[in-house]
């Protein structure tokens, strides 16, 4: 059976980053999160919280949810990473030189043993990985929301990421009780690529009056199996994380990847899903 790492940081405290701390002290593992401010550290905390309720009542902890709350600490700095982390997973928005900015800093935090990681869902590891000493360490850990209930890790490999360093990133997602996917570092690479095709023809589909948003998540739901629908999915991720990684597909790979005026009317209304209340569907 894998071994989950001892110790681990989270840079965002985010709902993704969230979801990434608490699956990892879940099964053991020391977290500390990387947050801007103290409000914004009790809001993680919070979200943390609020995700182990919901685990335990799908009876999906092994140990009173107080406890696994008590292996996560948070700090307002990279440089407050711990120096023994065997894993750090960078989890900000999708922006490339913040994200770089930030690998690097963690890659100055903590020792030589450590493996780096970006839960980006599209931008380029091998960019990514410029701004680090040692990018044979680096990877992406692209994981999905919500973290905690979601059965896949896509683990995307640049051509300088260490073969021990993708072994060790996929006996940890192991850990966590989690499948693997491994692509090459590539647009989007595998799921984006797919995801956000599917989820901009929707859209195109409900511009152009085809049907309404529920009639074509249930279609692809009831059809073809899908989970959910690519809308009720978009406004998951939020329809401002879409648009960007739309634009950056569009930029790299072609016009079929040009987001709808839709999208964008949305997003410049701060309709953007679940998180702000509103997006394709209404969220209490």
């Amino acid at each position: 059976m894998s071994t989950a790492p001892a110790v681990v940081g989270v840079i965002g405290g985010g709902r993704m980053g969230a979801g990434i701390a608490q699956s990892f002290a879940a099964v053991g593992s020391a977290v500390t999160v990387v947050e801007s401010d103290d409000r914004a550290a009790e809001a993680t905390r919070a979200r943390i919280a609020d995700g182990l309720a919901r685990a335990a009542e799908r009876g999906g902890l092994h140990e009173p949810s107080e406890r696994v709350l008590d292996r996560i600490t948070t700090t307002d700095s990279v440089a407050g990473l711990p120096a023994d982390a065997d894993l750090v997973v960078e989890a900000v928005s999708e922006d490339a030189a913040l994200k770089a900015r930030l690998l690097a800093a963690a890659e100055h935090a903590v020792g030589e043993h450590a493996v780096l990681a970006s839960n980006t869902s599209s931008l380029s590891i091998a960019e990514l990985g410029a701004a680090l000493a040692h990018p044979g360490r680096f990877l992406g850990m692209h994981f999905f929301n919500p973290v905690p209930a979601s059965a896949l890790i896509e683990l995307v490999v640049a051509p300088t990421t260490d073969d021990r360093t993708l072994r060790t990133a996929s006996a940890w997602t192991h850990a966590l009780g989690k499948q693997d996917v491994i692509v090459k570092d590539s647009p989007g690479f595998a799921s984006s690529r797919l995801g956000v095709a599917l989820g901009l023809e929707a859209i195109r589909m409900v511009e152009e009056g085809v049907a309404d948003p529920r009639a074509i998540d249930d279609a692809m739901r009831l059809g073809y199996k899908h989970p959910m629908g690519p809308l009720r999915l978009t406004d998951l991720v939020g329809l401002d994380v879409r648009l960007a990684i739309a634009d950056h597909l569009h930029a790299t790979l072609g016009e079929r990847f040009a987001a709808p005026r839709l999208l964008r009317e949305k997003v410049a209304r701060g309709e953007l899903g679940r998180k702000s209340g509103k997006g394709f569907y209404t969220w209490e």
